[in-house]
């Protein structure tokens, strides 16, 4: 699947356009590479999205087309979510 799909199926992020710039600006990086929306999304994949100060990192539990709201937080766990600054990160 397509990580702009997969964000928004996920929803991870809410629109499928706003997955789409976060990825074509660099702000989304799959497994420690930075990667554009076309890239392809496997299960145990790592995802980390950077949203100004916030950093979030994903694992990807499953793939599915279409998804529930209910069952959409399945489709992925919880690595890390932070308040950060990036000076901090890169230290």
């Amino acid at each position: 699947m397509r990580l702009d799909k997969f964000l928004k199926v996920s929803r991870i992020i809410k629109r499928r356009t706003v997955a789409k710039e976060a990825c074509d600006g660099g702000r989304v990086s799959l497994n420690g590479r930075v990667a554009k929306a076309g890239a392809e999304v496997r299960e145990g994949d790592i995802l980390e999205i950077r949203f100004g100060s916030r950093l979030g990192r994903y694992g990807v539990n499953r793939i599915q087309e279409v998804v529930r709201k209910d069952q959409a937080a399945e489709m992925y766990r919880v690595i890390q979510e932070d308040e950060e600054t990036l000076g901090e990160r890169n230290r």
